[in-house]
């Protein structure tokens, strides 16, 4: 199997790599990087919503909200990626199926007043 220069070294390189990707804006390259590294660690949530967040910021908007579903499928609590789905959604036009993210998302803020 070849490696490229994203797919090269530990994961812990590779999310170091990804992460510098991302602080540099370079979300479709970030992603590259992630996209592998979540199959070798799919259990764990940070890559994945640093992928989700790389797909969202490139407009690949049909993969952030794969990667976000995953994720509050695993954990219906977790705030962030209900808010990002929430968005995720907004940004396709799907307002309607965005709004019970959104909210949840506001809920478990603490910010009950957009609830």
């Amino acid at each position: 199997m070849e490696t490229t220069y994203y797919d090269h070294g530990t994961p812990t390189e590779r999310w170091e790599r990804a992460r510098m990707f991302f602080d540099a804006k370079d979300y479709a390259s970030a992603a590259l990087v992630l996209g592998s590294l979540v199959e070798e660690v799919p259990e764990q949530t940070g890559p994945r919503l640093l992928l989700a967040r790389a797909y969202y910021h490139s407009a690949q908007l049909r993969r952030a909200e794969d990667e976000l579903r995953v994720i509050v499928e695993r954990d219906p609590v977790e705030q962030y990626a209900r808010l990002m789905l929430g968005r995720t959604l907004q940004r396709q036009g799907r307002h309607e199926e965005a709004e019970p993210h959104m909210r949840l998302a506001s809920a478990l803020a603490g910010d009950f007043e957009q609830v």
